[in-house]
């Protein structure tokens, strides 16, 4: 008869127990030192060793030649404890015989002296199970058990028992067994077994079952079932409900970018395919987590705010007991995605293949793709096929015209290092924002917005510099929505904050170009601007209508009175013939 590998590899003595060597130590420290408790608990997760120690551990304690605490196995006592029909240890499930009529029935029998054996062990498996009587009846018995007796309790829920019970046992807490423990274990059972498997499946198989061997063996041997060829990853997934990491990479960056056709799609195929959609749920946490433990650790680049990945997953967290709990998994998935897309506002505006918008006659293999992924004052990137730096993109449309001999006081501005310095007023500024706005949304790609967001995070390193702490934190307080050639928009969340930056545009630009040695000119307008803005590029869009590059004019500067201050304030309240400025 085929036995279950769980089943054949269970462990017979304490050297063959996989991650538990604290209570492997102490338990044979008991035995050699002749130390032992009348009651001991056992709690942990399944599938860690709970019961497995019990009976080795009853069968060392009643071993009559125990060597460094183990069982000889060759001994009286040993033959009868390993025999099926050894009746001095009985293993008594809890879930189904909970009640006080079959504890008082154990306590009548508990007086009678062991057959065979040194110890009579009571082995209570999930004992949580029992009922508040039955613990009651129980009490009375683990406070004074005969010399004979010891009882074993074993727990997935140990919270769940009285403390009045607990206190009365020696605890042992079960750890998860390590993913490096689990994976060696099961090339050991493939070595034994003869089994063909790719290491990738032996990894995965460990990382799901949880820090549970018995999970891990069960996986196995459902793959051993499925294929008599070499097992991969294509078979692990078909057998399991599983989805492809490539599936899965595909998935978080349709929902990261606000993509709702493509996660609809895509959670309807993996229903129709059968998909386990409550295990993909899985799937995508053990993802995500190793995105942001990966993001910290090793400092990887990722293509959305780590504050995103971290709501999703917890997102996925709180909601995986309803969703299992749920009649029809699949719309409750569907709605739990919908609502985060909606609370975070991840609209795209329009995700558009390559040519397939005519930005500029004369430039009409450009591709713009203008993409506002926003929550908070945050932009997250749709990930990009390829890479590319700023340096990459084409020039612009049209060529830049010659510069004029005499420079215009913007060039003196831009040229100049300081930031302090005091300009004045700019008299044509909302021209030349709509111009720049205009300009950006017909140049606009992702590497480029990629790019303006990276030097972004740059100038989060000046924020308490004496020269420009002030000017940086005015720019980090915006919202970075799109960029294109020459200049990119930033949006703010009040009026207020777009006058007061408008007045200190230039200052905006000096720094941020200095800080990352480009000439990047800078369109400030409201959230409710760009708002308004981008219904209008939809639109705009769907009608095919293309933006053009506008010639940006000279700013106009309002001019200054340069006279003294005070003479001048005199001047203008007592006339010139009463004072006399030397």
């Amino acid at each position: 008869m085929y036995h279950a590998l769980y089943r054949k590899y269970r462990p017979l003595d304490f050297g063959s127990v996989v991650g538990q060597d604290p209570i492997v130590k102490t338990l044979k420290n008991s035995i050699i030192n002749m130390n032992y408790s009348h009651a001991y608990m056992f709690f942990g997760p399944r599938g860690t060793g709970k019961t497995t120690l019990s009976k080795i551990f009853a069968r060392a304690i009643n071993c009559l030649d125990s060597k460094d605490g183990e069982a000889c196995g060759k001994c009286d006592s040993c033959i009868n404890s390993f025999s099926n029909d050894c009746i001095d240890i009985i293993e008594i499930d809890a879930a189904s015989n909970n009640g006080v009529d079959e504890i008082r029935e154990l306590r009548n029998k508990i007086s009678l002296v062991p057959s065979q054996l040194k110890y009579k062990v009571y082995i209570i498996d999930e004992v949580h199970m029992l009922s508040i009587g039955a613990f009651n009846a129980l009490l009375k018995t683990l406070e004074e058990p005969p010399e004979h007796a010891i009882f074993i309790l074993a727990t997935t829920d140990p919270q769940k028992v009285p403390d009045t019970i607990v206190s009365r046992c020696q605890c042992f807490s079960f750890m998860k067994i390590s993913q490096e423990a689990l994976v060696e274990r099961l090339n050991y059972v493939c070595k034994q077994e003869k089994i063909k498997i790719e290491k990738e499946v032996i990894d995965k198989i460990a990382l799901l079952s949880d820090g549970g061997l018995r999970d891990a063996l069960g996986f196995l041997d459902k793959m051993v079932s499925y294929t008599s060829e070499k097992i991969t990853m294509s078979d692990f997934n078909d057998v399991n409900g599983y989805i492809s990491d490539d599936e899965l990479d595909s998935f978080i960056n349709d929902l990261l970018s606000g993509s709702i056709d493509k996660v609809l799609v895509s959670i309807n195929n993996f229903n129709s395919s059968g998909k386990n959609l409550i295990q993909i749920v899985v799937q995508l946490i053990n993802y995500i987590r190793n995105v942001i433990v990966d993001y910290y650790l090793k400092k990887t680049n990722i293509n959305y705010s780590i504050d995103l990945y971290q709501d999703l997953i917890n997102l996925f967290n709180e909601n995986l007991i309803n969703m299992k709990k749920s009649d029809n998994t699949k719309i409750y998935f569907e709605m739990l995605i919908l609502k985060f897309i909606n609370d975070k506002k991840l609209t795209e505006i329009v995700d558009i293949q390559q040519n397939s918008i005519p930005v500029d006659k004369k430039n009409s293999d450009d591709t713009t793709t203008i993409i506002s992924n926003f929550d908070d004052n945050k932009v997250f990137l749709k990930e990009v096929e390829e890479e590319q730096n700023i340096e990459e993109v084409e020039e612009s449309v049209e060529e830049k015209k010659e510069v004029k001999n005499s420079k215009s006081k913007t060039t003196d501005v831009k040229e100049n290092n300081s930031v302090d310095e005091d300009v004045p007023k700019i008299l044509n500024i909302d021209e030349v924002m709509k111009i720049r706005i205009n300009n950006t949304f017909a140049t606009a790609t992702k590497p480029i917005l990629k790019n303006i967001l990276s030097c972004f995070e740059k100038l989060r390193d000046y924020t308490f510099d004496q020269d420009f702490g002030f000017i940086v934190c005015s720019l980090l307080d915006g919202t970075v929505r799109t960029a294109g050639k020459d200049s990119f928009i930033i949006s703010y969340e009040s009026d207020a904050l777009v006058k007061s930056n408008l007045s200190n545009l230039l200052k905006l630009e000096n720094t941020f170009n200095k800080i990352n040695d480009l000439n990047y000119k800078i369109a400030i307008i409201s959230d409710d601007e760009w708002n308004t803005l981008k219904e209008k590029y939809i639109e705009n869009y769907k009608n095919n209508i293309s933006y053009d590059i506008i010639e940006e004019p000279e700013l106009i500067f309002e001019e200054s009175n340069k006279n003294d201050i005070i003479s001048s304030s005199a001047v203008e309240l007592f006339g010139s013939d009463i004072v006399e400025v030397e």
